[in-house]
């Protein structure tokens, strides 16, 4: 698990990936994310919160 520092993000995913769209499913995967529930702590990059922003009907940015 990454250390939390100033520059990393937790994110939760909240939704469940049934019927949406492949893409969508994808990009849970690539935030490391597969399961309702499981946290994934990440770099904080433009590109990260680009997929945030992607699934955010899906998923939580959980506060530090």
């Amino acid at each position: 698990m990454a250390k939390k520092d100033a520059n990393t993000v937790t994110v939760r995913q909240t939704g469940s990936p049934i019927r949406r769209k492949s893409d969508q499913r994808a990009t849970l995967v690539g935030l490391g994310l597969n399961r309702v529930g499981r946290e994934a702590t990440l770099e904080d990059t433009p590109s990260v919160r680009g997929m945030i922003a992607k699934v955010a009907h899906m998923v939580e940015v959980v506060e530090k």
